[in-house]
């Protein structure tokens, strides 16, 4: 390999990106555009869940089970209604996704008037979003049985005298994301999936656009090797992907305000080799074909859904079934974004030892050599 003519190439495609300022610019901007619109948009938090209210009971004891809700950061009571089929219609029409039902004897059996003992309510909710529906579900749970754990202990101390404890206390503590907030969770994911779609997109068009604009015949006819052509293409490339890399690094950590617990050089060198993997792999697809809009479909429909659905930034991969599991060994996204949470959020590098995503790491590494190799020899026999 000549180095000489491979910074003649690199030469080439700065000139090129350098000219085209509209895609210089949209190329810059995309990356931010995208990591606020999914940081923004994107939320798996559940809170504030509208509550529609049907009190038969109207005593103070059924006012303070509701304003348990109300009063609750999970809930919010939207409206009240007089019986039961205007609960379905404020459920039917969205206005609600639950519903307490509180009988008109509540009161009375929470006093000792049923035999059991136990004075019930009901819950309903809209099981049309399942995910937010069991979430509410555990949420509701959890308030009333501890609401009906602070009644027991109420009335077992007026009747003995003294106040009974808990038999059991739970300490709860969360570890790396101690505040629960999603958007901790998904920027640094985002991250992964953004550069895994603008590399890809980025160079798989740079050697089909040769061949449709004819400028292919005029690269055949100097001593550049096919390696020397496609390292030189990355080079140019991997700089602009490194610009969109600190765009998102920057807005995920000061716009989102997602901390950085590991290290720094441990995130840098992690990033450079997936940007590498990406971009070679564009260059492949690029290869692969003469048509810039079959090889701009390929990086998108390559990109963008392994990325987005295979590699564990939204949907757990434990859940998912034994055959799609095994598919997403072979996703580089899905490696990298352990890198990017164990260094966002674990520390990976200073509280927590760098050897813990050394594997990942490793597989980046391998991948992105092999997808080089592989680009290179494409771009071979297509030449030849």
């Amino acid at each position: 390999m000549n180095w000489r003519r491979t910074r003649a190439m690199a030469r080439k495609e700065f000139l090129h990106i350098l000219r085209d300022a509209r895609s210089l610019i949209l190329a810059l901007m995309l990356p931010l555009v995208m990591l606020l619109a999914f940081g923004y948009a994107l939320s798996l938090d559940v809170d504030r869940v509208p509550v529609t209210v049907c009190d038969r009971d109207r005593t103070p004891a059924s006012r303070e089970l509701v304003s348990r809700f109300d009063g609750s950061r999970y809930f919010e009571v939207v409206s009240e209604v007089e019986s039961p089929e205007q609960v379905d219609r404020e459920i039917d029409r969205g206005r609600a996704a639950m519903a307490l039902v509180i009988p008109g004897s509540y009161a009375k059996d929470l006093a000792g008037g049923r035999e059991d003992g136990d004075a019930e309510v009901q819950l309903i909710f809209d099981g049309s979003d399942s995910n937010t529906a069991a979430i509410a579900l555990g949420y509701a749970d959890a308030l009333v049985q501890g609401y009906a754990l602070q009644l027991r202990a109420a009335a077992e101390a007026k009747l003995s005298g003294r106040r009974t404890p808990a038999p059991v206390g739970a300490r709860t503590r969360v570890w790396y994301n101690s505040e629960l907030e999603s958007k901790n969770y998904i920027v640094p994911g985002l991250v992964a999936v953004i550069l895994m779609i603008i590399a890809a997109l980025l160079t798989s068009l740079t050697i089909a656009r040769e061949w449709e604009t004819g400028t292919m015949e005029q690269l055949l006819s100097t001593p550049v090797r096919p390696s020397e052509m496609v390292l030189g293409k990355l080079s140019a490339y991997f700089a602009l992907g490194l610009c969109d890399m600190a765009v998102c690094l920057v807005a995920g950590v000061f716009v989102f305000g997602v901390p950085l617990r590991g290290s720094f050089p441990l995130l840098l060198l992690s990033c450079g080799v997936f940007l590498f993997g990406a971009l070679s792999w564009g260059v492949m697809l690029s290869a692969s074909t003469r048509s810039q809009m079959m090889a701009f479909q390929a990086g998108v429909l390559t990109s963008f859904l392994p990325a987005f659905l295979l590699s564990g930034f939204i949907y757990s991969i434990q859940n998912m079934p034994a055959v799609i599991r095994a598919v997403t060994y072979v996703i580089p996204a899905r490696y990298f974004i352990t890198i990017l949470k164990g260094v966002f959020l674990k520390g990976v590098g200073v509280e927590v030892g760098a050897a813990a995503v050394a594997a990942e790491l490793a597989f980046l590494a391998l991948y992105a050599a092999a997808v080089f190799v592989f680009a290179t020899r494409k771009l071979r026999g297509k030449i030849a």
